[in-house]
């Protein structure tokens, strides 16, 4: 059997943070997760200069791919609202595993099956023993189906669903846009340049709405392709991938014992954009600080939203209304 202080299951922003973190502390730490790193992982990329600065990241020291806006495109309704700002988009395949490299953490690629706790802690498949355990596996995560799933259930207004695709491309327009209940989507699509030329789109919905509407996501995706085409001549070479997580919900039980949720892991994408890494970063910087000082584990102080204000209340609403409220 072998020993660590903390395991952390999960590869991603939230488990790399936060063994990072736990490190920088003096901690024995193994990262597990079933993918090898870099890895193929689907997401828009769109990071905050909040998110640089809570990982301690200068733009211009990233080593990989990093394209920073001056505004971001809304497009609401047949209304065109260019919004001022510094936001940036990375290549998840890159950041992740930079991410991970610089945490300082033992990783061993292993797909977690069986979690027991025992007196000295918790002990995964008969292998490794920990007395700290963070669950930061995504919306599959094993801690969570172990640990968590009765006391935290899921809530199926709060799922959404996506399709997208990321590819090279030699954009012309350098720019983020997102189209918002465009179609009747109950959600948006988005445009997203990387940098070094390549590009992420994607359409993405409250699950729940989309099915009493009757609506079809793949439908929604070509009404996007069509409009990639027609305004960006941005020609999308092959179909999207699909996947589903949930956003932002009741933080009712993230820590049982000494097993602690972060990430996606605990539901913590924003009601508004459904933007999942900063709030994965800032729930890694908690876990590991709960364990480090011993202190109680507590993300209530995390904004449900991504943009301030009004903005963000409008949107929480649009998207969640047959949701429970957090």
């Amino acid at each position: 059997m072998r020993e660590f202080d903390a395991i952390v299951v999960g590869g991603g922003p939230a488990g790399s943070t936060a063994a990072w973190q736990l490190r920088r502390g003096g901690l024995r730490v193994l990262v597990l997760d079933r993918e090898r790193f870099p890895r193929l992982k689907l997401c828009a990329g769109w990071v905050t200069p909040d998110v640089l600065s809570d990982l301690e990241i200068d733009a211009a020291g990233y080593p990989h791919r990093l394209l920073s806006f001056s505004r971001l495109h809304f497009h609401l309704w047949g209304l065109h609202l260019p919004v001022a700002c510094v936001q940036h988009s990375i290549r998840r395949e890159e950041f992740d595993a930079w991410l991970l490299d610089r945490s300082g953490a033992q990783f061993e690629q292993h797909a977690v099956d069986k979690i027991d706790a025992d007196p000295d802690g918790y002990v995964i498949d008969g292998r490794y023993r920990a007395r700290f355990l963070v669950g930061a596996g995504g919306t599959s995560c094993p801690v969570y189906r172990t640990l968590f799933r009765k006391q935290q259930p899921r809530d199926r207004g709060l799922q959404t669903a996506t399709l997208e695709l990321e590819f090279p491309c030699e954009w012309r327009d350098g720019d983020c846009h997102l189209w918002f209940f465009d179609h009747g989507l109950p959600g948006y699509s988005w445009y997203v340049p990387k940098a070094r030329g390549w590009l992420n789109v994607g359409v993405g919905a409250m699950a729940q709405l989309l099915r009493r509407r009757d609506g079809d996501l793949h439908e929604h995706w070509q009404h996007l392709v069509a409009r990639l085409q027609r305004q960006f001549r941005v020609t999308v070479p092959q179909p999207p991938a699909g996947y589903s997580y949930f956003l932002r919900g009741p933080l009712r039980a993230l820590r049982t014992g000494n097993a602690l949720l972060a990430g996606d892991a605990a539901g913590l994408a924003t009601r508004d954009l459904c933007e999942g890494i900063g709030p994965a970063v800032r729930s890694g910087l908690r876990a590991a600080e709960a364990i480090l000082r011993d202190t109680p584990y507590d993300l209530s102080s995390l904004s449900a939203t991504s943009l301030p204000g009004l903005a963000g209340r409008w949107l929480d609403r649009r998207f969640t209304r047959t949701a429970a409220r957090a």
